[in-house]
């Protein structure tokens, strides 16, 4: 099987190559312990210091200040290959995970998978794969090294009947089939009509029609509902749901900070013995 190439890059002053650093490796070792073994997707995701320095076979998510009111998420470059723009937040790492994910799982943007719809009547229709959003709210992520994580859904997800037995996304927060979460949502194209919908969960699960789409050349199906549906980034950064800089103070839980400290302060100490020619013991 191929591995996957993954890069980060950090194009925020906010956002230093050493917190960057931290947030890969946090995201690396989601992907090979949690990630990978439920999907069967191997990656591999270096840092670099700037996108003049990544290979090119690489898929690359770039940190911003400024990614525009519409562009958060994967797209499709003019070789069609995939890339992430995230914008610098309280919640970097947690977007970072949450875009690398998706990427791994449908890197082109265009994958489905047909289950019986979640809205009453519909019957049978066909799931834009997105393993993230259904369960992607801040209070679902889970923290490696101390940063926060996001959750993602396993391929059980779409199973047509609930089983005790079967986890449905990696934390366990999502319970059976389809089932959307706080502050999550899933989209869906209805195959006779070419009809799409979405469900939401804000206060209470709802359902919004979005109408007959017609996929622009270029574009992946991903790129046209995010582009129809999301919220604009500049009126999360007008109700201040979104701040400048995610410190590597407040992005690392404590506990953590201090154990890494604590880790560090020891290992200086037997660098600084070994190089006069003692003994660590």
């Amino acid at each position: 099987m191929l591995t996957n190439y993954l890069a980060l890059v950090s194009e925020s002053p906010s956002v230093t190559f050493a917190e960057t650093a931290q947030i890969a490796a946090a995201i690396q070792k989601q992907i090979t312990r949690d990630f990978t073994p439920i999907w069967g997707v191997p990656a591999t995701l270096d840092v670099f210091t700037s996108l003049d320095d990544v290979p090119p076979d690489y898929w690359t998510t770039i940190i911003r200040d400024d990614i525009g009111f519409d562009a958060a998420g994967i797209h499709l470059d003019r070789n069609g290959q995939p890339y992430a723009l995230v914008m610098a937040s309280k919640v970097t790492a947690l977007t970072c995970s949450h875009e690398i994910i998706e990427m791994l799982v449908d890197p082109f943007g265009d994958r489905f998978v047909a289950s019986q719809s979640i809205k009453p009547g519909q019957g049978r229709v066909n799931y834009l794969v997105e393993a993230c959003d259904p369960c992607e709210g801040e209070h679902l992520g889970y923290h490696i090294n101390g940063i926060l994580v996001s959750d993602f859904y396993t391929p059980n997800f779409f199973d047509p009947v609930f089983s005790p037995s079967v986890r449905y996304s990696y934390t366990g927060a999502v319970k059976e089939p389809r089932q959307i979460l706080k502050d999550g949502y899933i989209s869906w194209r209805i195959p006779e009509t070419g009809e799409w919908w979405q469900a939401v969960y804000r206060d209470k699960l709802e359902f919004k029609p979005l109408g007959v789409l017609n996929k622009a050349d270029g574009n992946s199906w991903r790129e046209m509902i995010d582009r129809v549906t999301k919220e604009p980034l500049k009126k999360l950064v007008n109700n201040n749901q979104l701040t400048e800089a995610p410190l590597a103070a407040s992005m690392l839980a404590p506990a953590f900070t201090n154990a890494s400290k604590g880790w560090a302060a020891q290992l200086r100490e037997d660098i600084d013995l070994v190089m006069k020619g003692g003994k660590v013991h």
